[in-house]
């Protein structure tokens, strides 16, 4: 088997295990079934792009991309726990490079990106079928955002990972930036409504972008602006993706 795929398989039988797909579950089913229902006679419609969306078919949508976000948090804590427990020194005296060991952690942050969100579409679909648009760009459109979106969350929690050694310091610093993203973004509520500076800075998060994306593939919705999020989107994933990379081949015992 090549080395890539040894590592693949390695991490991928670390993070998928049924304690994480359960919760991978468990809590976007509580935001959209409870949340989303709870709120809807406060919310009655959402705007997007042509369409009003009801409030739980606008939260189970953002959640796909939420959950996109969630899941890469596996990257960061595959390496950190490789540098804490010594894995990264007795992998690198393997037949493995420092090359493999970084894409095998890009694609495995890709599969478990691409598993969460078929799983929360799955979960979702009772609520913004009504609403939902299929095309021949449906599927691209969240596989795009799906992979997009994966580099770009996990090649940032691979970043907080090389540069912090306490588990307090990590979980702390990896908590607070994903809980920043999470809650400053469009995924539970639309930025329109938001005073200002917090619309602007709906527009700084990617999370942001990577919602609007979601969302535009599955209500049908792409627009200029949705092609322009998604070049944003390639761009910043690209950049982490680099820094990443450059701070991993870097990475002492």
């Amino acid at each position: 088997m090549h080395p890539i795929l040894r590592l693949v398989n390695r991490n991928l039988t670390i993070s998928l295990n049924p304690g994480f797909l359960i919760w991978q579950v468990i809590f976007p089913l509580i935001y959209i079934f409870v949340a989303g229902f709870a709120y809807a006679p406060l919310i009655n419609q959402v705007p997007f792009g042509a369409k009003d969306l009801d409030y739980p078919a606008f939260l189970a949508s953002g959640m796909i991309g939420f959950n996109i976000m969630n899941s890469t948090l596996v990257s960061g804590i595959i390496i950190w726990n490789d540098r804490r427990h010594g894995m990264f020194e007795q992998i690198m005296s393997g037949p493995f490079t420092r090359s493999h060991y970084i894409l095998s952690n890009i694609c495995t942050i890709g599969i478990v990106g691409l598993v969460s969100a078929t799983l929360i579409a799955l979960v979702g679909y009772p609520v913004f079928f009504e609403s939902v648009e299929f095309s021949l760009i449906t599927i691209p459109i969240i596989v795009f955002g799906a992979i997009t979106g994966s580099v770009l969350f996990g090649s940032l929690a691979s970043i907080i990972s090389t540069r912090l050694r306490s588990s307090e310091g990590f979980n702390v610093v990896i908590n607070t930036v994903f809980l920043f993203f999470a809650f400053v973004s469009t995924a539970f509520y639309p930025a329109a409504g938001a005073p200002e500076p917090l619309r602007s800075a709906f527009y700084l998060n990617p999370l942001t972008y990577l919602v609007d994306v979601i969302r535009a593939g599955i209500f049908g919705s792409v627009t200029e602006f949705v092609v322009i999020e998604m070049i944003v989107l390639v761009g910043i994933a690209s950049i982490l993706f680099v820094v990443a990379s450059k701070l991993l081949t870097k990475l002492d015992f």
